[in-house]
């Protein structure tokens, strides 16, 4: 990586935990090129990366200022990754899961009707890899992204195909993330055998079905994943938004 993408990954990550919050002036790029030994223009390019991604802001006279989270790109890959590399917020997570809930399942029931022999040929190209390399490797992890890439192409929909590299990017880092402390307890292949199944029989409403159980069971692990969850909790995302304002204000 890059001087200044490094330079950004940091002050990101700082951003998305809560360590920089927002309003918070950055320090100038003369300081902060000093202490963090780099070039003025290298500083410079790292804060035009996290004003792209909407994480900050400059303005003359004032400074850098870290941006409120309602204009943070969230589904910027970087900052999903960001996102993932501390302990998310529980909040992030519910919202992750309801956009992945609203926007997969009905990809999956479009993929139903519209998919050719090549996105069929994909994903089960994409299960192969995962159930041999499984996701605890960079190789499953990649077959998994693969998967749903291959799913939301087959939706036919080329606004569902923009989100490909978001909702990609919040499957790998959301894996990672569920294995932090050790190997995951349930196989997620199966799951994924089940869309596949039913993508390829033309059921719409089962790829539906299928799909949005896979979302509610990586919530599950996910959720499972954050200390203090020492069992997993039985409630997916669409039950968890009753208890959202409660359990942000615990």
């Amino acid at each position: 990586m890059r001087i200044p993408g490094t330079i950004a990954r940091d002050l990101g990550i700082k951003i998305v935990s809560g360590k920089l919050k927002p309003g918070t002036i950055l320090e100038g790029e003369i300081v902060a090129s000093g202490q963090r030994k780099v070039s003025r223009s290298a500083y410079r390019e790292a804060v035009r990366i996290l004003a792209a991604k909407g994480l900050v802001r400059s303005r003359p006279k004032t400074g850098t200022c870290v941006n409120q989270r309602r204009d943070w790109h969230l589904l910027d890959p970087d900052v999903l990754s960001w996102i993932f590399q501390v302990e998310p917020d529980y909040g992030l997570l519910v919202n992750l899961f309801e956009l992945r809930r609203m926007v997969e399942p009905e990809a999956a029931a479009l993929a139903a009707r519209r998919r050719s022999a090549a996105h069929l040929k994909s994903m089960s190209e994409a299960l192969n890899a995962m159930a041999t390399h499984t996701l605890m490797t960079k190789e499953g992890r990649d077959a998994d992204q693969d998967f749903h890439a291959a799913l939301l192409e087959a939706s036919g929909n080329d606004f569902l195909a923009t989100l490909t590299a978001s909702i990609t990017a919040a499957v790998a880092w959301s894996t990672v993330f569920k294995q932090r402390f050790e190997p995951l307890k349930r196989d997620p292949v199966p799951d994924h055998r089940k869309v596949y199944d039913a993508v390829v029989a033309g059921n719409a409403n089962a790829a539906r079905h299928a799909m949005a159980e896979l979302v509610d069971l990586a919530f599950v692990d996910t959720t499972s994943a954050r200390p203090g969850n020492k069992s997993k909790p039985r409630r997916a995302p669409k039950k968890a938004l009753s208890g959202k304002k409660r359990a942000a204000g615990r």
